[in-house]
């Protein structure tokens, strides 16, 4: 065992606290949208698409941008294609994939949605920092995401 490289205290009193942070605020968020009527999932898909310029999005890549399963987003896409959230096609360079598009209507739900997610995020997070710990922060989230697995 002496060749595990147990965390220090300070260490660990940080992994702990961030891990109680990857916990608590996103359970918050997902509640603060569920009053708006989407669910976590729902705003991450749309809000996912809607950054392409013709907010369509390939399965493979729309799956591995969200560091989801293509059978994940697939199963849950079904689920939003019922509601009028968001179609699919063929995609004619994937047999087994699908081209998402974000619907007229889906498009109308993220922007009625957006406003109060936004003040919820405001709320809960972005308003209890200064803007030298967001750059911070920023720069720590970008570091440690960007590392290849």
């Amino acid at each position: 065992m002496s060749d595990v490289p147990w965390l220090t205290p300070d260490e660990e009193r940080a992994w702990r606290a961030f891990r109680r942070l990857l916990t608590v605020l996103p359970a918050r968020t997902a509640r603060d949208l569920t009053a708006l009527g989407l669910s976590a999932t729902d705003y991450e898909v749309l809000s996912t698409l809607s950054e392409k310029p013709d907010r369509r999005w390939g399965l493979r890549d729309l799956a591995a941008k969200m560091q989801w399963s293509r059978s994940r987003l697939s199963h849950h896409a079904a689920r939003m294609e019922a509601r009028g959230l968001l179609d699919r096609e063929e995609d004619v360079n994937d047999g087994r994939g699908s081209i998402y598009h974000l619907t007229d209507h889906g498009f109308a739900v993220l922007e009625q949605a957006a406003p109060g997610h936004v003040r919820s995020v405001r709320r809960r997070f972005v308003d209890h920092l200064s803007a030298d710990e967001l750059k911070t922060l920023e720069a720590i989230a970008t570091r440690i995401a960007d590392l290849p697995d």
